[in-house]
């Protein structure tokens, strides 16, 4: 597939603060990437030091197998990093041919890149008359102008009304499909595993789980059980080894698996013990409830 990115150590030391901590992840063309974790957890510092606008304190990290230059390399890289920023009184496409001229590119694409946000019927229509999502469709086309090898979003529905959250992940799936590699920063779960194939969590500037989204949904999930006598049920399944960690809450009782178990495999099996349940219920955990357990279990 091809290296687009390779992040190795990276560091960034505000005075005592660490704000990015022995921090690497490869990126490879033609995926989502999705940067998660709370504010202040160091997701917008390592995208600026990957554009150049934030100094790293230590670690390295290449562009394009470190083929090219840093210079040549951001020629290649489409980035919003803040907010959209257009001369109000300037039209989508005036605004557009500007940004043509200051990134030396033909003036060709505009209209193809205002379809593809949905914003060529408004292309003669004053920025300031935009909405706050029209606003951020139109950055996303302006990105778009130099057709990247990646696009790199910070927060990108940050502040958006649900329909124009809705509207941005279309386009981010729909820019995806064509091709270009995207690396987003997010503290939006939903947004994760909505939109990325491969996801980087961040906490404190350090990175707790890096690699597919699928593969950290692959849990072998959890069964929520409920008997008449819920002290022998708990008592079986604690010594079953293939059974990880028991909770007991609101007359349910939580087993968390370590390998795959059906359902009716389970039901014989206690069964046999003489334990007839009244409830059971197999789950998966969702990205959230992994997410959580991954951050709780780092202090």
């Amino acid at each position: 597939m091809g290296t687009i990115l390779n992040v190795d150590g990276l560091t960034k030391k505000f005075g005592h603060l660490v704000a990015v901590n022995q921090l690497s992840f490869t990126i490879e063309k033609g995926n989502v990437y999705g940067i998660l974790g709370p504010n202040g957890s160091g997701k917008s510092t390592t995208l600026g030091i990957i554009l150049n606008v934030v100094n790293r304190t230590s670690g390295s990290f290449q562009c394009f197998n470190g083929t090219t230059s840093t210079h040549e390399a951001l020629k290649k890289v489409g980035a919003i990093i803040e907010r959209p920023n257009f001369y109000p009184y300037m039209t989508a496409v005036q605004n557009l041919k500007l940004v043509c001229k200051i990134k030396e590119v033909s003036v060709d694409k505009i209209a193809e890149k205002l379809e593809l946000v949905g914003l060529l019927d408004r292309q003669h229509s004053k920025f300031r008359t935009y909405s706050l999502g029209m606003k951020q469709r139109l950055a996303i086309a302006s990105a778009l102008l130099n057709d990247p090898e990646i696009l790199i979003l910070d927060e990108p529905t940050n502040g958006l009304d649900p329909q124009g959250i809705h509207q941005i992940r279309q386009i981010i799936k729909k820019i995806a499909g064509q091709g270009t590699t995207i690396l987003l920063a997010s503290h939006l779960l939903d947004e994760v595993e909505k939109v990325c194939s491969h996801v980087v969590i961040l906490r404190k500037g350090k990175k707790l789980y890096s690699g597919p989204v699928d593969e950290m949904l692959a849990s072998h999930g959890f069964f929520e059980l409920k008997s008449n006598d819920m002290e022998q049920l708990h008592a079986f399944l604690e010594k079953q080894a293939i059974f990880g960690k028991l909770t007991q809450e609101n007359g349910l009782l939580t087993a968390y698996l370590k390998e795959e178990l059906a359902a009716e495999e389970l039901n014989q099996m206690l069964f046999k013990e003489g334990i007839v349940l009244s409830h059971l219920m197999k789950r998966k955990e969702s990205l959230e409830e992994q997410f959580l357990t991954l951050t709780q279990n780092e202090n």
